[in-house]
């Protein structure tokens, strides 16, 4: 659902038709928002009558001493007065009530549609995402959904209809004088806040991004803890974290000191308001042209006019402030992902799994390209391994297939469809990866492993498990497969962290296999058992293996080697050594390194 190019208002002010983007949710509870209404009718129309039952009173007890008014006509008044009281308050809670599930299940919707867009977008946004800053961009912006909602509907519209039939009554009872001064005074008082807290709006997106900032800051050093420790830093990350919370500090100030500026001279014109039409009053009781009931109730519309009115200069800029802070969540809302299914795309089929790469061509940037015209075949069930040295293509080739962006050139075919032509569902359910730096969520193994297939029965994860060579290192965890691995994964070894991924892969039962440099980093002892996992788990699959150490791939049935994005030899493993041209170079080079990194540690 797209909802205009928040982005484009312009800094200084906020974007209205924001509340016009809410209205969509708002309709979806046409019942409740229409009892809220008539409840919020009732509640006004007990706390308008409320002045003239205390005239009434006032006015009966004044004369005679009260001896001219019946017992029985007292307590009926003293009665009504106190049921407008009690409906007031009891019809404002209902409506409150009744209008929260909206509210509430307004806030649910956008946030799961927020969290839905956000992992439509592109790997592009999600690599230049600032993770702390988006979740309180978030949170705010689902917070200042519930005020804004909330307030806009039954606070101010329910004020202004109170102002103006507090000015007709003085008006027909009274003369134009009071209602003069109350319309001006609201006039002057309205245009004074409007002016005002737009001057203050930007102190808020100061205090907002200062906020945002630190918060970042502090989530980005947390994550890399280890990092930190690492190198001492300790004290460089607390100074960086109080540099960003200075600026917060310092925009909190002026934040501050506007509301000050804000508050005074509301205050003031509140109190002149007031000071004038009690004066007025006063002087006409002693005059004799009014009675002491109609001072009371003049005073008792001031005392009611001014409470709201009073409350809606802190309503008017908190749903200024609730607008700057949803501005942000619609502008993520806005932003469109670049890889998306086309208009008519039809599911992947993707048979037993065999890929071509016909004449790809991909950059990320326009004078930066990556691959220049790669076309190579990966029959079904066959293994083809792609070497070659860092920044030589290798990993972009995994992102092109998995279509996380699309080809500058070329195309890429799985069963001889166009990849860019069927859904990316689809395409990435038939694909299953063991990657590099395998990242786990915050939750037991055994979730961990069932992420493959949220669906799957406990038997398919136990034997994932088994299939994956895992179960002896979960029967050695007190815990057992309940074991919590931490935040990423950080409280497992770098091949534990691979057999979980391994286990998640077997779990997902993808024709396709790819490997992309699974045993990097992993010492001999764990490479060669990952290794014998990933044999027994890539039978009868379409398997691609991206591969830094050659010794991995000798098996393959075809190695291609790319250098600076172009595919210079493919064969088998003894082939391109009998060649001795760019692989039979790299072969020796490790294997040097390999003969001096075992000399070493004799």
């Amino acid at each position: 659902m797209r909802h205009g190019n928040f982005a484009e208002e312009p800094a200084g002010k906020i974007n209205w038709r924001i509340i016009t983007a809410l209205l969509p949710y708002l309709m979806r509870f046409k019942g409740r928002v229409t009892l809220a209404l008539i409840c919020l009718i009732i509640s006004k129309a007990a706390i308008l009558v409320i002045p003239f039952f205390l005239k009434a009173l006032v006015d009966g007890l004044e004369l005679d001493g009260g001896l001219s008014i019946t017992a029985t006509l007292l307590i009926g008044l003293v009665l009504a007065y106190g049921a407008a009281r009690f409906s007031n308050v009891l019809f404002g809670e209902i409506r409150d009530t009744v209008f929260g599930r909206v509210t509430e299940r307004a806030m649910r919707f956008l946030g799961l549609q927020v969290f839905r867009h956000l992992h439509q977008l592109d790997l592009d946004f999600h690599l230049n995402r600032r993770t702390g800053g988006l979740a309180r961009d978030i949170e705010r912006g689902t917070t200042g959904i519930s005020f804004l909602m909330r307030f806009f509907v039954f606070n101010i519209a329910p004020t202004l209809f109170e102002i103006l039939m507090v000015a007709g009554i003085l008006m027909i009872n009274y003369g134009p004088v009071y209602a003069i001064i109350t319309l001006v005074s609201v006039l002057i008082y309205a245009t004074f806040s409007i002016i005002a807290t737009e001057r203050r709006t930007r102190y808020v997106r100061e205090a907002n991004a200062a906020d945002s900032s630190s918060n970042t800051r502090a989530i980005d050093s947390l994550i890399n803890y280890e990092t930190v420790k690492y190198f001492t830093n300790e004290e460089f990350e607390a100074q960086r974290y109080d540099r960003e919370l200075q600026a917060w500090e310092t925009a909190r100030r002026k934040n501050r000191l506007s509301v000050f500026a804000l508050n005074g001279g509301q205050a003031l014109i509140i109190a002149i308001t007031q000071t004038s039409m009690i004066g007025i009053a006063a002087f006409q009781v002693r005059a004799g042209i009014l009675t002491l009931g109609d001072f009371v109730l003049i005073n008792q519309f001031m005392i009611q006019l001014f409470m709201p009115l009073g409350f809606l200069g802190f309503i008017y800029r908190e749903i200024k402030g609730s607008l700057a802070n949803i501005e942000r969540l619609f502008d993520l809302l806005d932003v469109q992902p670049k890889i998306i299914n086309i208009p008519d795309a039809k599911a992947l089929k993707p048979g037993d799994g065999g890929i071509e790469f016909n004449r790809v061509s991909f950059s990320y940037r326009p004078d930066r390209p990556i691959l220049h015209e790669v076309s190579f075949k990966l029959p079904a069930g066959k293994k083809i391994a792609i070497v070659g040295s860092s920044g030589a293509g290798k990993s972009t080739l995994v992102k092109l297939l998995f279509r996380f962006y699309d080809t500058t050139g070329g195309n890429v075919r799985i069963n001889g469809q166009d990849i860019s032509k069927v859904t990316l569902g689809s395409l990435r359910q038939s694909i299953g990866i063991v990657p590099q730096d395998t990242v786990l969520f915050n939750d037991s193994i055994y979730e961990n492993v069932r992420y493959g297939r949220p669906d799957a029965s406990d038997t398919d994860v136990d034997n994932a498990i088994r299939l994956a060579h895992l179960s002896e290192f979960i029967a050695s965890l007190p815990q057992g497969s309940g074991t919590i691995v931490g935040e990423r994964g950080l409280k497992l070894s770098g091949g534990e962290k691979q057999r979980v991924s391994i286990a998640r892969t077997i779990l997902k039962r993808p024709p396709i296999l790819v490997f992309d440099e699974a045993t990097s980093s992993l010492d001999s002892k764990s490479e060669q058992a990952i290794l014998g996992a990933l044999r027994e788990i890539a039978q009868e699959h379409t398997s691609l293996v991206i591969a830094h150490r050659l010794s991995t791939i000798i098996d393959a049935d075809r190695i291609i080697v790319l250098d600076h994005g172009r595919i210079v030899e493919q064969g088998t493993h003894d082939e391109l050594l009998d060649r001795k041209e760019h692989y039979a170079d790299l072969w020796q080079a490790q294997q040097k390194q390999r003969t001096s990194q075992t000399t070493s540690t004799i």
